[in-house]
């Protein structure tokens, strides 16, 4: 191609990319330089390419990491065996060994079985041969370990100082009932007030924990800190067994008092028959 064939290429070229009309006569070398000339050569890594930059682009999304114990669940896999090779145990739990998915499927269907898959991380994958009712105790037991989780406990925080007001108190204590009947745990802080000396906060503490209306549990107990200017204790609620005991507690001295109430009333017909009799002797 001659040098004027490959000027008029180019001319119309950048006539095209810049918008310039077609009337207008603008030689070409005005709108290249050095720089416009590798962008011109190399259009198709240019952003007016958007094929490729599209795919370039495009993120690539990571697969999650499932947790292995997330979806746990117990049921038949059916006679779809993805692998091959796997290993299987017998309805009372012995080993037979690796087979073919054949032969398992063979062996389920003599004895009338359904597979199980134990462990797909196994090498080869774990299955077991289960009956119906063996599945469903399974599943049972699976329930009830999910529900036997114990929940994430929420600790609530409350601050309040040595000096604070009978009614604020009241308020506050209220709160802290309100979070122990929601089972929550109850962070509390007691402040010296500015210019007193350090005392027992934590009897303080103690005993307006004390003025709760429910009964509770400690997970810490009060105690001193910031060098005696201060006193915190974790509440949490009283478990059965400690309500059970505060109730046995406080009945036992109802009891006790009753007992010698009886006993001075025995006494005291005791002595009386006493002195009557010791009246009628000569």
């Amino acid at each position: 191609m001659s040098a004027g064939c490959m000027r008029w290429v180019l001319n119309h070229g950048v006539r095209a990319v810049c918008g310039v009309p077609p009337g207008s006569r603008i030689a070409a070398s005005r709108f290249l330089n050095c720089g416009d000339r590798s962008n011109i050569v190399s259009w198709s890594c240019s952003p007016f390419s958007t094929a490729a930059d599209d795919a370039d682009k495009t993120p690539i999304q990571k697969k999650k990491k499932q947790d292995p114990r997330s979806h746990t669940t117990i049921s038949s896999i059916g006679r779809k065996i993805p692998q091959k090779q796997i290993q299987v145990i017998s309805e009372t739990g012995e080993d037979m060994g690796r087979m073919h998915r054949a032969d398992a499927i063979r062996v389920m269907d003599e004895q009338g079985l359904k597979l199980v898959l134990l462990n797909e991380h196994n090498e080869p994958p774990l299955y077991q041969l289960m009956s119906g009712k063996q599945i469903h105790q399974e599943q049972l037991k699976l329930r009830e370990k999910q529900k036997a989780k114990p929940a994430s406990v929420q600790v609530k925080e409350l601050s309040f100082s040595s000096i604070i007001a009978s009614h604020d108190l009241s308020t506050k204590l209220k709160q802290v009932d309100s979070w122990l009947g929601k089972k929550h745990h109850v962070r509390i802080t007691l402040r010296s007030a500015r210019g007193a000396p350090p005392g027992n906060l934590d009897t303080t503490l103690e005993q307006m924990v004390e003025q709760l209306e429910v009964m509770v549990g400690f997970v810490s107990k009060p105690t001193v800190i910031r060098e005696g200017r201060g006193a915190t204790c974790i509440l949490r609620p009283a478990s059965a067994k400690e309500i059970a005991q505060k109730v046995k507690k406080s009945a036992a001295p109802q009891s006790d008092n009753s007992r010698p109430k009886a006993a001075r009333s025995q006494t005291s017909s005791v002595s009386s028959e006493d002195a009557t009799e010791g009246s009628i002797q000569p």
